[in-house]
């Protein structure tokens, strides 16, 4: 991450887009814990680019040593009020490049974070070489270029192709929009070894419309879950995409 970007100022909303829907905290969150939960490893866990804490809530339920590493200042301030001080939580305000962290960790969790990152191949080098236990594993997830929310949005005239940076993205960091082959490409890249890839729900509408069904109720949890099982049919048709990782043996 270059240290002359305002990491505060895009975590915030715009005008144009918000940094984080409901869809997000409420739908996705549930699914990628759903996702992960085959896979965890017993011992400890290192969440990188915890936001406001609201994934790190829910991972709570799994772990009871999880460390947080956060570059806004205004993200972490608000992670303490979310996580009301719980135990086994350690939040690190710094970038990833310069994050000085005393241990390896079992888990490692980069949920819509890699998007934002300068130099992604150099942070998924280091999750490798230094973070990354032997045994551990990489729960990696980014949006997906190719789902039918962003293939209608280019359709309509919205946004060029498939893997544009819109405007409004590139106001929350965002430097890059991931498809499955380019992802795994930066994965392997950096040194890991894919061991799972897969999507996490099938999703046709973007994320403000699907804000807006869920509040007027029209649509429920049984279609929700639908649409969680078929993104495990059509991974590329996904909200997101998802490797699992480790290091090579």
């Amino acid at each position: 991450m270059n240290q002359r970007r305002d990491y505060d100022a895009e975590t915030r909303d715009t005008a144009g887009r918000k940094y984080a829907y409901a869809f997000d905290f409420d739908v996705m969150h549930p699914f990628m814990i759903r996702s992960f939960e085959p896979f965890f490893r017993s011992g400890n866990l290192l969440e990188l680019g915890s936001f406001k804490g609201a994934l790190t809530r829910r991972l709570l339920e799994h772990f009871d040593d999880i460390t947080c590493v956060e570059a806004s200042a205004d993200a972490i301030e608000a992670a303490k009020v979310q996580l009301g001080g719980a135990a086994g939580i350690t939040l690190v305000h710094s970038l990833f490049e310069t994050a000085m962290l005393p241990r390896r960790y079992d888990n490692i969790v980069l949920t819509h974070v890699l998007e934002h990152v300068d130099d992604p191949v150099a942070l998924l080098r280091r999750i490798n070489d230094e973070w990354l236990a032997d045994d551990g594993r990489l729960f990696l997830v980014c949006p997906n270029a190719n789902a039918p929310s962003r293939q209608i949005a280019v359709r309509m005239g919205l946004i060029p192709h498939n893997a544009a940076v819109t405007p409004a993205e590139a106001e929350h960091g965002h430097r890059r929009t991931y498809s499955m082959d380019t992802l795994e490409q930066d994965a392997r890249a950096g040194g890991l070894k894919v061991t799972h890839r897969t999507g996490i729900f099938f999703k046709a509408l973007a994320n403000f419309q699907f804000d807006k069904i869920l509040d007027a109720g029209i649509v429920g949890n049984e279609y929700l879950d639908g649409c969680y099982d078929l993104g495990q049919l059509y991974p590329d048709l996904c909200a997101s995409i998802f490797l699992l990782c480790e290091r090579p043996r």
